[in-house]
């Protein structure tokens, strides 16, 4: 059985005051989600909120398919259904393949090689461990340049911002 959100919802259009937020919302997520609707209880951390990851999702050099890879895997550390199931239809957008989801899901990432083992291991040892040993970093770092590694350990965080958040909210 679902429970409510632990907060209450705004309503999408309920509140003239945050119309202008609310199209920007619309204009990059194609919709108010339910984590925005909780979110638009607190107009400014929403607005923020919905720039940080606009610039995750859409304005770095991290390609798609590695960026949904690690949301995926962020989700199923994290226990985050709605987040795991939110993203599915990105990642098959960007690329991933139907089985390679259904990897990630059973937790099952000993089929993923070369740069995508990297880059899962990368995210456990921050998700797990918020570590990461030296020797894994020099790996990233003949991977990545410094931009990119900046821009893929913040979508690694990032996305485990929005996973405890949604499971401390209640958001499904």
């Amino acid at each position: 059985m679902k429970k409510n959100p632990r907060v209450p919802p705004v309503a999408p259009g309920s509140n003239p005051e945050l119309s202008a937020l609310e199209a920007r919302i619309m204009g990059a997520r194609g919709r108010i989600s339910p984590l925005y609707t909780v979110l638009l209880n607190s107009p400014e951390l929403a607005s923020g909120w919905e720039h940080l990851f606009t610039v995750i999702r859409q304005k770095t050099s991290v390609p798609p398919a590695l960026r949904e890879l690690v949301i995926l895997r962020v989700a199923v550390l994290n226990g985050a259904d709605y987040e795991f199931e939110a993203h599915v239809p990105h990642a098959l957008a960007a690329g991933m393949t139907q089985a390679a989801i259904d990897r990630l899901r059973a937790d099952d990432i000993a089929a993923f090689k070369d740069l995508e083992n990297l880059v899962l291991r990368y995210t456990d040892a921050i998700t797990r461990d918020l570590r990461v040993p030296d020797a894994l970093y020099a790996e990233l770092d003949k991977a990545f340049d410094a931009k990119a590694l900046v821009e893929l350990t913040a979508t690694i965080a990032g996305y485990n911002m929005v996973s405890r958040f949604l499971i401390a909210m209640r958001i499904h």
